[in-house]
């Protein structure tokens, strides 16, 4: 039996006393390591320790130059390690190794912008209405948990670890056991940057040890990243403990053309919006929604771009469409587009899990364009989380509102005109939590994220992204 990998629980590694699991490496079908299982006891233990540590002066008192400075180096550290980090990423999610790169160097800012706000929050003085001083103070929530998933470990996991440590927080991390590495390595980092113990645990295992994080009544907060139907249940489960939750559930999302876009910078960024990270983005713009004018001439162009992407192994430079994450999502995927066929759309490109010996043993799918269907329909309503997209035509701006925002997701739209009238009033129309507008898919840290409708609840990143992990309290003193 190859060796067991440990998990990181209240300042101690061990492989824990649940059941083992294995992580394949998607490209190849390979495993890659056998990782030790968490179970109730381990999840206790790790609660335990974050509960001393929070406790403890080395945390509890640390004051907010001291945490910005373990938050700094953690960052420092990340960047120091990014060419092993970026290939622990491929490896384990089938991430090009271009993108892993970029994730890797953008959860490293992650960590030094928050540094940055850690040491430079304000406690507010409220107006008064007598003589004495009213101040509005933010402190720590005290334990959380955060879930992740396993479509961007390294970004995901960094987004929240790294606010919700600068607030003060304890944290226990759950990855998904799909990609449970990086999470691993952010254990290793952080005890290197000297994060004091008990501060950080990573707890592996699969979805029962997320409920079991969710339920435990001295965890204060859940932080989710997930799917819909996961993301209710977590709610419903903090609801009745009267527990604080974030949740970012997914898109179907609006990627809209006008006649007069620059043709060619909306066909390309169309299809970046939807094929890079091969469709496994929250944002991806699945549903694109072209003036009628303009539709048969663009989705020929999309057709062609689509084609000519170079899907290979995700470590070759040249490579713009790796395998997807594991063997049972692209079967999902496949069979999300077989359905579709099936109730009459029609297939442009793609759609077929390839056969050949270049691709048999790893978890490929081509990028795929559908076309002849309604709105209405399950492929466009549904969340693919795959490189299929599905393409629309509009008439006017009434027609295209109605499509756009017919969908219980309300995560991500685009626009692409050079009309700036029109941009700025269909950006205000659009029911979603980001509208890019001429580019899709551009990030910022310091700019809140999240969704409207199903697409989830709360706000990451920014300053807002700090606040969500804190509790305000009121201090009124007299004279």
């Amino acid at each position: 039996m190859s060796e067991i990998l440990k998990f990181f629980i209240a300042g101690q590694w061990t492989t824990g006393t649940g059941k083992p699991f294995t992580t394949i490496n998607p490209a190849t079908g390979e495993e890659i390591a056998t990782i030790g299982g968490a179970s109730e006891a381990d999840i206790n233990t790790a609660v335990t320790g974050a509960i001393k540590a929070l406790n403890s002066a080395d945390w509890c008192d640390l004051k907010p130059h001291a945490r910005a400075k373990i938050l700094y180096q953690i960052g420092e550290l990340i960047d120091e390690d990014a060419d092993n980090l970026s290939q622990i990423q491929t490896s384990d999610n089938g991430k090009t190794i271009r993108e892993s790169r970029n994730q890797i160097a953008s959860a490293a800012d992650c960590f030094r912008y928050y540094a940055g706000i850690c040491e430079t929050l304000e406690d507010t003085v409220t107006p008064s209405r007598g003589d004495y001083l009213s101040i509005a103070v933010s402190e720590p929530i005290g334990v959380v948990g955060l879930i992740t998933p396993w479509n961007s470990p390294a970004l995901l996991e960094a987004n929240k670890l790294a606010p919700a440590l600068a607030a003060g927080n304890c944290v226990i991390l759950k990855p998904s056991e799909v990609t449970s590495l990086i999470a691993l390595e952010y254990a290793r980092i952080s005890e290197k940057a000297g994060l004091p113990r008990g501060v950080l645990s990573v707890i592996t295992g699969a979805s029962d040890i997320g409920r079991l994080i969710v339920e435990h009544p001295a965890i204060g907060m859940i932080s989710f990243t997930g799917g819909p139907i996961a993301g209710k249940r977590i709610a419903a489960s903090a609801g009745a403990l009267l527990k604080p939750v974030v949740l970012e559930l997914g898109g179907k999302s609006p990627n809209i053309v006008f006649a007069d876009a620059d043709f060619k910078d909306a066909v390309s960024g169309v299809a970046s919006g939807i094929f890079s990270g091969s469709g496994q983005s929250c944002v991806a713009g699945s549903r694109v929604l072209i003036q009628r004018s303009i539709f048969e001439s663009f989705v020929t162009a999309l057709v062609e771009h689509a084609e000519s992407l170079v899907m290979g192994p995700p470590e070759a430079p040249a490579t713009e469409l790796g395998p997807l994450a594991n063997f049972q999502h692209r079967d999902l995927v496949h069979s999300l587009v077989v359905q579709a066929r099936e109730q009459g759309a029609e297939l442009l490109c793609g759609g077929e899990i390839p056969q050949t010996a270049e691709f048999a043993s790893g978890a490929y799918y081509p990028a795929t364009v559908i076309s002849n269907v309604s709105n209405q329909s399950s492929i466009c309503q549904e969340e693919v989380f795959g490189p299929v997209v599905t393409v629309l035509p509009f008439d006017d701006e009434e027609d295209l509102l109605d499509q756009a925002n017919d969908s219980a997701y309300g995560l991500a739209s685009g626009i692409w005109t050079n009309n700036i009238k029109r941009a700025r009033r269909i950006a205000r129309k659009l029911q979603a939590g980001t509208v890019w507008i001429n580019t899709y898919k551009q990030q910022s840290i310091s700019t809140p994220f999240g969704g409207y409708k199903e697409s989830g609840l709360g706000r990451e990143k920014g300053t807002q992204g700090i606040r969500i992990y804190m509790q305000t309290k009121a201090i009124l003193w007299a004279d």
